[in-house]
């Protein structure tokens, strides 16, 4: 249907909204000024309602001056540029998915294929609260910039990486740039969106996976077998920073033009550099963030490294790393709390019961998917004989109806003013659509069936973020924007992480033990490229015992991780009762020409 129609249908109400609190405090300092610092007269002053709130921290007081200073066209500018923003991010993703299992193949390393992901989603996790600290003190432009850059690194080594241990890293850069753009833009969709639009500003901004699910796979083909994995990554080194001047220039732009009109207060100068070095150090919690970030990676990294330390997790390093990420982790909960002049993290934010539901939510769904996803596309490969391309396709699927379905879910949502209902028809058919598969995962099972339960897992993941986003932002003012959906970020991406590991653990342990069940003599000498080797699998004729064996080994140990996937979605249910279902209609939350 395309962006324009939906664009002239949003523009309806498109809107200036004032603050919600009732109790504009003592504004009368805050006045707007010209740009040589005069008072207006009261005949060009603006209402105290669409002041910026001087109460909250610079980069939030920067945004609401932005958005009070712009015009509607500049924002649909905006939507638009974000709108391809999301085009040019889930079509990379989809690529770099897709061409992940070749990748770590061409290096012998196809069973370790969810570890670089793994990996990077440990960093990607101990960024977050960082990222949001930066966004609020220095400004949403400034956050953006910085993980374009990460990303844009990590494309390059990615492209040119010559080992598994080079791509690990590279992977790394990208995963923390890449999870890191989509958050920024996410904090910034909240910003100029009311709560109960936001539904469908989100549905909207995230819709250009419905092309990415068809082109992405059929691009991936074409670069594997036509130019090179590596201009798979490369393109994209080029393109990405080519799509995200334009939104850091339009911010920095109107941020210009609202100091000029009085709406966005001089930060204080005059300081020198000692106290310069001092006063951003407080307000950044340089310590906090090194607590934070330092213990996060060190208690996460065993998990993905124990497996090839040489006692395993009865190794030196191994128990080292454990112990000291989890005291810096309970030091930094102790200086948060306690210590901290200016707190990277809001620790009253955990008493709200529908943001613990969310941020519980959100960990179970991103644990249950990743325990059996990531070799998914490599089953359908071997057991049903697909394409790269058509393999991808069945993958995607989610992708695809999400698209569709988050618009006509975030205009029922605009519409009813409510988010809890839709939780009602997703966890079900969610555990449903998981325990069909555990049922369909055998050698030869028509691909129909795996088709069918992608599409029930779509229709309920989508419904979970999107409703995982809603309520953690309801239950917060704009202020909170950016360290609430960080904290769903960071607990998200523990998620993933620690699916992605369960999942390599189990493949690993259950895998090569088929094999050497079913697989014939004839075949034993090859039992290591087998194993390692997605190409070598896909060698073997269909139909032929060694194919079939190939195909049995995959079977017993996709059910495994599909069966512990299951489990774990089970804990959906409390969590969904545990949220408060907040009327997004009551509730502003943002100022000036927002959606």
């Amino acid at each position: 249907m395309g962006v324009r129609p939906l664009i002239r249908r949003a523009r309806i109400v498109f809107r200036r909204v004032s603050t919600e609190d009732s109790d504009n405090e003592s504004l009368a300092h805050n006045t707007p000024h010209d740009g040589k610092g005069t008072p207006r007269s009261p005949a060009s002053s603006v209402a105290l309602e669409e002041v910026p709130d001087r109460s909250a921290q610079y980069g939030v007081q920067d945004v609401e001056a932005v958005t009070m200073t712009w015009t509607r066209r500049t924002l649909i500018a905006v939507f638009i540029n974000i709108w391809f923003l999301y085009f040019v991010n889930a079509f990379q993703s989809t690529v770099t998915a897709t061409l992940n299992p070749y990748v770590t193949s061409s290096f012998k390393a196809h069973s370790l294929s969810a570890v670089p992901t793994a990996l990077a989603d440990v960093f990607a996790a101990a960024t977050y609260l960082p990222v949001a600290k930066m966004m609020d003190v220095w400004g949403r432009a400034e956050g953006f910039l910085l993980m374009v850059i990460c990303a844009t690194i990590g494309l390059v080594l990615m492209a040119t990486c010559n080992s598994f241990e080079i791509y690990c890293a590279a992977n790394v850069f990208y995963y923390t740039g890449s999870y890191g753009m989509e958050y920024a833009i996410d904090v910034m969709t909240a910003d100029v969106s009311t709560l109960r639009n936001r539904a469908f500003a989100y549905a909207f901004t995230s819709s250009p996976y419905i092309i990415t699910a068809f082109a992405g796979p059929k691009v991936a083909n074409e670069f594997y077998y036509q130019i090179s994995w590596r201009w798979g990554f490369g393109c994209w080194a080029i393109v990405v920073p080519i799509v995200a001047a334009p939104l850091y220039i339009v911010l920095k732009w109107n941020l210009r033009k609202a100091e000029e009109e009085g709406y966005r207060i001089k930060r204080p100068s005059g300081r020198t550099v000692l106290e310069s070095i001092c006063h951003w150090t407080v307000e950044f919690d340089i310590f906090g963030v090194f607590l934070f970030t330092a213990g996060l990676v060190l208690f996460e990294l065993p998990f993905d490294l124990a497996h090839y330390a040489p006692d395993q997790w009865a190794s030196d390093y191994i128990i080292a790393m454990l112990v000291v990420g989890f005291s810096m982790l309970f030091f930094f909960a102790i200086w948060e709390r306690w210590l901290a002049p200016v707190p990277l993290f809001e620790w009253r934010l955990l008493t709200n019961r529908t943001i613990v539901g969310a941020v519980l939510l959100d960990a179970t769904y991103q644990l249950s998917y990743y325990c059996w996803n990531y070799y998914f596309t490599s089953w359908l490969q071997v057991n049903n004989d697909l394409s790269i391309t058509t393999s991808n396709y069945i993958v995607n699927i989610f992708d695809m109806v999400s698209g569709v379905l988050l618009l006509a879910t975030g205009w029922l949502i605009r519409r009813v003013g409510r988010y809890k209902w839709t939780l009602y028809i997703a966890v079900p058919l969610y555990i449903l659509a998981q325990g069909l598969m555990i049922h369909f995962r055998q050698p030869n099972v028509n691909v129909g069936y795996q088709v069918m339960c992608q599409i029930f897992l779509a229709i309920g993941g989508s419904i979970f973020i999107l409703v995982e986003q809603l309520a953690i932002l309801a239950a917060v003012d704009h202020q909170h924007v950016a360290t609430a959906l960080a904290l769903l970020n960071v607990v998200g991406t523990i998620g993933d992480s620690a699916g992605l590991t369960i999942s390599t653990v189990i493949w690993q342990n259950t895998y090569m033990k088929a094999l050497l069940r079913y697989l014939p003599e004839s075949a034993m000498p090859n039992l290591n490229d087998i194993y390692e080797d997605l190409v070598t699998q896909l060698s073997y004729p269909v139909g032929t015992p060694i194919r079939l064996a190939i195909q049995k080994a995959y079977a017993y140990a996709e059910l495994r991780l599909l069966a512990v996937g299951c489990g774990i979605i089970v804990l959906a249910i409390p969590w969904t009762f545990l949220m408060k279902d907040i009327n997004l209609k009551r509730k502003p939350q943002v100022r000036g020409t927002v959606f």
